[in-house]
């Protein structure tokens, strides 16, 4: 019988650890500290413009590139925050979600064989939407425990057949920010080397100290930079997938190629609340990483006080802290533990490598979540340290020494 499985492509990807970090909370009625989801509902002013344009009938399809009030809205928003301007009626693509943005790129700009650089660790679906459009995912690791692009790895990664390099920041999972040295090296190495620049900034207005600085800015990269951007990131909301993708108008041609056979459009009345979201005004970004802020520094205390080393991350949701001192061998074989004897499910970093021996001592906890949840999920941690501590725990599981 012919092969119905899954092609050779796509087959070494394998399902996402998030399904199965989730399978295992639900099955261990553990805290969910893993997938980079709210576990709190978006801002209320969203959820009614949302119900407003479905009771006024916009149930239909959307124009291909984005309702005209959110592009417009989205490009300025993008001037208030960058000084940059774009034409909302050219240079913007609304896409269901980054996610997708980030595959039209792919399949819209790449050819067979193309090349593109790709930091690790990475958000997984970038390896997967590389190979998709036929390309060859090329890696450059960035080094824990500083995670900084190092710009002589950088420039072993290209070749003739260099076509793009994919950038993040604030990053995923590290939760960095680049720094001017950093920026630097890229537009160097972009401008010499004549690349398409992706930059993912889905987190760009969650950032705690430093404010974040979209690359588009720098000497020669706006022609070559497409800026993706999600809203539900900002406004938690991330099953309503809206998304976009900026950029000058040949590369957002390019996007729109792509985008109109893959999905077309995203709902329609999701869109014309987002439209709503990005005329927010400033007091909500700047409430929103209030909030965020407090619930990082929540976090990162009660991690360290648990035993685990971890910087407190630049921007992003998540912190990314070394579990060294509970000795496991690796990054799955400690959250695996964690979830079934901890209560507590994370996320392996090695998802997000290719070298998952740079991820052994790694793990990522996301702190979009709500206090009670964050307090629920350390107090668990707390207990978990303690067992260890005790001898009731071991790497193995439970003590054959404990009572419990």
């Amino acid at each position: 019988m012919r092969n119905l499985g899954v092609n050779s492509r796509l087959k070494p990807f394998g399902a996402t650890i998030f399904a199965e970090m989730t399978a295992l909370a639900v099955k261990h009625n553990a805290f969910n500290l893993g997938q980079g989801a709210p576990d709190f509902d978006g801002p209320e002013f969203l959820k009614e413009a949302a119900i407003k344009a479905i009771r006024d009938g916009r149930g239909q399809y959307a124009r291909m590139t984005g309702l005209p009030e959110l592009t417009k809205a989205i490009v300025d928003r993008f001037e208030r925050t960058s000084g940059l301007a774009y034409d909302p009626e050219r240079d913007v693509v609304v896409t269901c979600g980054a996610t997708e943005a980030i595959v039209d790129c792919m399949l819209a700009l790449l050819e067979p064989g193309d090349e593109v650089v790709l930091f690790e660790p990475f958000y997984d679906s970038y390896p997967a939407a590389v190979v998709m459009a036929g390309g060859v995912p090329k890696i450059v690791t960035l080094e824990a425990p500083g995670f900084r692009v190092d710009e002589i790895a950088l420039r072993a990664a290209i070749t003739t057949k260099t076509r793009m390099l994919l950038v993040n920041s604030p990053h995923n999972p590290s939760g960095r920010i680049l720094d001017d040295a950093e920026r630097a090296a890229i537009v160097r190495v972009a401008n010499e080397f004549d690349l398409i620049v992706i930059s993912d900034e889905v987190y760009e207005e969650l950032w705690y100290e430093t404010p974040h600085r979209t690359l588009a800015t720098e000497a020669g990269m706006r022609e070559r930079t497409i800026v993706l951007g999600s809203l539900g990131k900002t406004f938690s909301f991330t099953g309503w997938k809206v998304g976009w993708a900026i950029a000058p108008a040949p590369l957002a041609a390019a996007v729109r190629a792509a985008h109109q056979f893959a999905t077309f459009c995203s709902p329609t009345p999701l869109q014309a609340a987002a439209a709503v979201a990005m005329n927010a005004p400033d007091s909500y970004f700047d409430g929103f990483r209030a909030e965020y802020r407090a619930r990082r520094d929540r976090m990162i205390s009660g991690l360290r006080t648990c035993g685990f080393t971890c910087e407190a991350p630049q921007g992003s949701y998540f912190a990314l802290a070394d579990h060294s001192s509970f000795g496991f061998a690796d990054d799955f074989a400690f959250c695996r533990h964690l979830v079934e004897h901890g209560g507590v499910a994370a996320i392996p970093p090695g998802a997000f490598y290719a070298n998952k021996s740079k991820a052994k001592s790694l793990v990522r906890f996301a702190f979009c979540k709500k206090d009670a949840t964050i307090d629920g999920a350390l107090e668990r941690l707390s207990a978990y340290r303690a067992r260890f501590d005790r001898g009731e725990l071991t790497t193995s599981g439970v003590s054959h020494a404990s009572p419990v």
